[in-house]
C-alpha cells in the first residue's frame, strides 16, 4: 500500500469511528426498546448494546468503531444500520466508510412523477425528452418525443418499444446497427440486480414477441451507456440528429432523464 492510499484509508477509518460514535450517541435505550439500566456517564447507547441489537460480538463491534482493519460484510453493516436506526443515505455512507460499495437503493421515494419533473419535460420542448426508470419503463414523455420518435400511448418500456413499435423502428436510420448496443446496455443495467424479477419479466416478455431481441440477448454482450448521437428520419422534416444526454434524478436514484438536443442543421 502506498503512502497516499494508506493516508486515505486512515482518514476513512477515522471518519467511520466518528460516524458510528455520533450515531450511537443520538439514541437512548428507550428508542430501541431497551431498559435504561441506571445512570449513564455519557449520552446514547453503549457499544455492547449496539452489538446486541445488531447480533455481533462486542469485541468485533468495538474494533469496527475504533476503525481497525477487520473484514466486514454487507449483511453485518445492514444489521448495524438497523440497530442505529440509520436513514438510507446514512446506510450508504456507512458502506463507503467501511470500504464497501453501497447497495442500490431498493425503491423510489414515491412512484408518481412530480409536477416539477413534468414541467421540466414540457419546458424542454420542442426538443424531445423522456423520463424512465432502471428497467427502462417509460414514466413520462414530452410531446416532442412522441412526435419525433413515434411513441404511442400504449408504449410503456423503451426497450420493448425499440423492438416492437413499427414507426419507432422505421424512424431510426441505423436501427439494425444500433440494436446490439441497445441490448448490451440493457444487460449492463440488469447485471446490477441479477435476482430482480422485473428485469427478468421485461426480458421474458420481449423474447416471446421478438426473435431479434431473443437472438441478441443470447450473445451476452455488455455495453456501457454513454452520450451518443441519435439519428432519426421524420416523414415531414427529414433526417434529424440529436445529442443524447442521460441524467440521474437525485431524489429518485432509479429514475433517469434522457434529453435530446438537436445538432447543428437539424430543424
Amino acid at each position: 500500500m502506498t503512502s497516499d492510499s494508506a493516508a486515505v484509508t486512515l482518514h476513512r477509518r477515522e471518519q467511520l469511528r466518528d460516524f458510528l460514535r455520533t450515531r450511537r450517541a443520538r439514541l437512548t435505550p428507550g428508542d430501541v426498546g431497551m431498559a435504561a439500566g441506571g445512570r449513564r456517564r455519557t449520552p446514547g447507547l453503549r457499544r455492547e448494546e449496539v452489538a446486541v441489537l445488531a447480533g455481533v460480538g462486542v469485541d468485533w463491534y468495538t474494533w469496527l468503531e475504533q476503525g481497525r482493519d477487520i473484514n466486514v460484510s454487507g449483511e453485518v453493516l445492514d444489521a448495524i444500520a438497523r440497530a442505529l436506526h440509520l436513514t438510507e443515505p446514512e446506510r450508504a455512507h456507512l458502506y463507503l466508510l467501511a470500504g464497501l460499495n453501497p447497495p442500490r437503493a431498493g425503491g423510489s421515494r414515491g412512484t408518481e412523477v412530480s409536477p416539477e419533473l413534468r414541467q421540466l419535460l414540457a419546458a424542454w420542448s420542442p426538443r424531445p425528452a423522456v423520463l424512465r426508470d432502471r428497467y427502462w419503463n417509460l414514466l413520462a414523455v414530452n410531446d416532442a418525443a412522441r412526435e419525433v420518435f413515434g411513441y404511442r400511448d400504449t408504449d410503456h418500456n423503451c426497450l420493448i418499444t425499440f423492438f416492437t413499435n413499427a414507426r419507432y423502428r422505421e424512424a431510426h436510420v441505423h436501427w439494425e446497427s444500433i440494436a446490439p448496443a441497445v441490448v448490451a446496455a440493457f444487460r449492463a443495467d440488469a447485471a446490477h440486480s441479477p435476482d430482480d424479477p422485473e428485469f427478468a419479466r421485461v426480458v421474458g416478455d420481449l423474447s416471446a414477441v421478438s426473435p431479434e431481441f431473443a437472438e441478441l440477448w443470447t450473445r451476452h454482450d455488455v455495453g456501457v451507456p454513454a452520450q451518443a448521437v441519435k439519428a432519426v428520419h421524420h416523414p415531414e422534416t427529414g433526417d434529424l440528429f440529436f445529442d443524447t444526454t442521460t441524467l440521474a434524478v437525485v431524489d429518485h436514484p432509479n429514475w433517469y432523464l434522457e434529453l435530446y438536443n438537436p445538432r447543428s442543421g437539424t430543424a
